[in-house]
């Protein structure tokens, strides 16, 4: 990696953490948006931020967990690819000088009147192209099959603050049904993967290694609720890998599809087996084709 990254620094909030006692997976991705938007605004990429961008997705690799400290993150952002409408944006978020996240995010400029994807400008592109580096490395992708309607449902119904400025649910809250839909699911197979807080005086942590996400159709505010479709797609000894898709179920349009690898560990952060009964559970809801 190059030398010359854009470095912000990111607040963190006492809310931000979880029933685990560390930052939840969710607030990761709006770290990431408000580094995004910090180093966007830094010069003529704005432009792009006034007419119109929209996320196309992201990939979170989580290195360690964060935990809450007067001291702002550190965030280091670069641009990873350059096209003529899509960039890609990569970043690297640091807690006092730990690794704790690395993350790519496709964005593609937008046209929300025409409601069309359009080329950047040559001022947007020279922009990217100033932070350009061509030697940073893809993360790989976590293969999945597709639920085809499958999984367990969970309804979701929107919050009115879950739209952002351009109308339409923002990105981060995606990933707040993708995690609904997880606990849900998981709960549901069998009550020894019950999460800490919910009354499961045996529960283990769950720690999230991984999150993939695509953003296939915009979502806008409506009081019926959406469906939130999960399903196990690979059982590890400690590990698993969870396919999600988020579905219109009066059109049967998918919105987003993610996938998630969630690690089980001890109450010190130590990766250990899987439940037993929680992995025969699992078992039984497996999609693998």
């Amino acid at each position: 990696m190059s030398d010359d990254v854009f470095i912000t620094e990111v607040q963190l909030r006492w809310t931000d953490l979880d029933a685990q006692g560390h930052v939840n997976n969710v607030m990761v991705a709006d770290y990431l948006q408000q580094a995004r938007a910090e180093f966007m605004l830094s010069g003529e990429a704005c432009e792009m931020i006034d007419d119109g961008v929209v996320v196309v997705d992201h990939k979170i690799a989580y290195h360690g967990s964060i935990y809450y400290s007067d001291d702002p993150l550190t965030a280091q952002l670069w641009v990873a690819e350059l096209g003529a409408a899509r960039v890609v944006i990569a970043y690297r978020l640091l807690q006092a000088d730990r690794l704790c996240v690395e993350a790519r995010s496709t964005l593609c400029a937008y046209d929300f009147e025409r409601m069309v994807p359009r080329r950047m400008t040559r001022r947007e592109r020279g922009f990217f192209a100033s932070w350009l580096d061509e030697a940073t490395q893809a993360l790989p992708e976590v293969a999945s099959p597709e639920l085809n309607g499958r999984g367990w449902v969970t309804p979701i119904r929107l919050r009115w603050s879950d739209p952002d400025r351009y109308q339409h649910v923002n990105n981060v809250r995606y990933l707040d049904y993708v995690l609904a839909g997880r606990v849900d699911m998981t709960t549901h197979a069998d009550w020894s993967m019950a999460r800490v807080a919910m009354g499961n005086e045996q529960a283990v942590r769950w720690l999230i290694a991984r999150q993939d996400i695509d953003y296939l159709v915009q979502t806008t505010f409506r009081l019926e609720p959406y469906h939130v479709l999960t399903a196990p797609v690979r059982l590890g000894t400690t590990s698993m890998v969870l396919a999600t898709e988020i579905v219109d179920p009066e059109t049967g349009i998918v919105h987003a599809k993610a996938r998630t690898v969630t690690v089980c560990s001890d109450g010190d952060g130590r990766k250990r087996p899987l439940p037993e009964a929680g992995r025969a559970a699992l078992e039984k809801m497996l999609i693998t084709e």
